[in-house]
């Protein structure tokens, strides 16, 4: 027969302590996969990107105002110029001044394109550099 020497402890009792080893492992799991997906995933082919910036629109005295109105009528600075002939011989005359005036061109909306590509043409062909267009900024919600 056997005699139970300290009985007071026993082999059954309850470990009160988190055994954190599993927990270490799988986060070491973790870290050593974002360590090696993190490179192939920003990994893109390098693209300059446009920077878009937003100026005022300011009206210089130099600045060419070029307007069609929905019936194909083109108004040099609110005055109408006769044909096409007209126009091209006064933007010549003003291609000539250093630094060149700007052209800019205001279409009512429901102008046909053709106008507006008529003056476009015949600023280039007067040799002007700077066209730009008018529109008017949406409205804020």
């Amino acid at each position: 027969m056997g005699m139970m020497i300290n009985s007071d402890q026993s082999d059954d009792d309850v470990i009160g302590t988190i055994n954190t080893t599993p927990l270490v492992d799988i986060m070491l799991v973790l870290l050593i996969i974002f360590l090696i997906t993190v490179p192939v995933v920003t990994h893109t082919i390098p693209v300059k990107l446009p920077e878009e910036k937003n100026t005022p629109y300011a009206t210089t005295p130099q600045n060419i105002q070029l307007s069609v109105n929905k019936t194909g009528d083109i108004f040099w600075n609110e005055q109408h110029v006769a044909n096409k002939e007209t126009l091209l011989a006064r933007l010549q005359v003003e291609a000539q001044k250093r630094p060149q005036p700007e052209v800019h061109i205001r279409g009512d909306q429901l102008t046909h394109y053709e106008a507006i590509d008529q003056v476009i043409s015949t600023t280039q062909q007067a040799g002007i550099g700077k066209i730009a267009f008018v529109t008017t900024p949406p409205s804020s919600p």
